[in-house]
C-alpha cells in the first residue's frame, strides 16, 4: 500500500475508534435495551450508532474503500481496500455491565490485512498497528515474550465451546496440562495481553473475521504468528484462531490441526 494512503488509513482508523468510544461511554453510562438479531445475538443503539459515528469518518477520509460492518453490512465491492469493522465487539459483556469489549476497526487492500485498531474503552486500551511499522499500545510500542518452551507457556482460551465435540479437544487437553497455565480472557483482551508479552498463545474457535482481523494485525506486528487452527492464513471466512509466540505457535499448531 503506498506509504501516505497507509498513514491516512491509520489516522482515519483511530480517529474513529475515538468517535466510537464517546457513543459507547455515552450509553454505557445510561443503560440500553437489548434487541436479539435473527442468529438470537444481541445488539443495542450503541452499536448501530457507533457504527455510524466510525463509517463517517472512514467513509470522508478514503473514499475509494468500501465497508464491510458488523451491522449495516457491505458498501461497496469486497475486493480491493475493504475496511473490516466490528464497532462494539463484546455486545453481551456490554449489557451486562463488564469491560471486556471493545471497537475492532481492520483495513484489507485485496487479501491482505494491512492495519488495525483495536480501542476498548472502559477497559481503557487502545492498541493499533500497520504493516512494517510495528504494534502499540497508547504510544507504547509492544512485542510478544520470548516464550520458547511449552512449560512455561501461558494460554488463553475462548469460544471453545464448539470444540467440545471436535477431536481436537481432546488434543487441547493435552497442551494444557504441558502447559504453565491456562486463562480465559476472551475477546480483544488476550489478543492484547499477548501482542505485549503478557501470554503466549491463544486458541479460539467460532470466530468471526470481523472479530480478530484487526487484532491480527496488531499481534504480527508485534512479532507474533496469527493463524487459523490448522495453521492457514485470516480470510473474510475464517471462524477460528491459533496466534502465539513465534516458537509456541510452532509447537501447538501441529498438535491442534485437524
Amino acid at each position: 500500500m503506498n506509504p501516505d494512503i497507509a498513514a491516512t488509513a491509520l489516522a482515519a482508523a483511530r480517529e474513529a475508534a475515538a468517535a466510537a468510544a464517546d457513543v459507547i461511554r455515552h450509553y454505557w453510562r445510561r443503560g440500553v435495551e437489548v434487541e436479539l438479531k435473527s442468529d438470537a445475538t444481541p445488539v443495542t443503539v450503541a452499536d448501530r450508532e457507533a457504527e455510524q459515528a466510525i463509517r463517517r469518518i472512514l467513509q470522508a477520509a478514503l473514499p475509494q474503500a468500501s465497508i464491510y460492518g458488523e451491522e449495516f453490512g457491505l458498501d461497496g465491492e469486497r475486493g480491493g481496500l475493504l475496511w473490516l469493522v466490528d464497532p462494539l465487539d463484546g455486545t453481551k459483556s456490554f449489557v451486562r455491565r463488564t469491560p471486556f469489549f471493545s471497537t475492532q476497526i481492520a483495513l484489507m487492500d485485496g487479501d491482505e490485512l494491512v492495519l488495525g485498531v483495536s480501542s476498548a474503552p472502559v477497559y481503557g486500551e487502545t492498541m493499533w498497528a500497520s504493516a512494517g511499522t510495528g504494534a502499540w499500545l497508547d504510544g507504547e510500542r509492544v512485542h510478544v515474550a520470548d516464550t520458547t518452551g511449552m512449560a512455561q507457556t501461558s494460554i488463553s482460551i475462548g469460544n471453545v465451546k464448539s470444540l467440545t465435540g471436535d477431536a481436537r479437544w481432546e488434543a487441547l487437553g493435552a497442551l494444557i496440562r504441558d502447559s504453565n497455565r491456562i486463562r480465559g480472557y476472551g475477546d480483544f483482551c488476550h489478543y492484547h495481553l499477548l501482542a505485549r508479552g503478557s501470554l503466549d498463545l491463544v486458541i479460539e474457535s467460532d470466530v468471526n473475521i470481523l472479530d480478530v482481523a484487526a487484532l491480527a494485525v496488531i499481534v504480527r506486528e508485534a512479532g507474533g504468528v496469527f493463524t487459523d487452527l490448522d495453521g492457514a492464513p485470516l480470510t473474510l471466512d475464517t471462524r477460528s484462531v491459533l496466534a502465539g509466540t513465534p516458537a509456541i505457535h510452532a509447537q501447538a499448531l501441529p498438535r491442534l490441526r485437524r
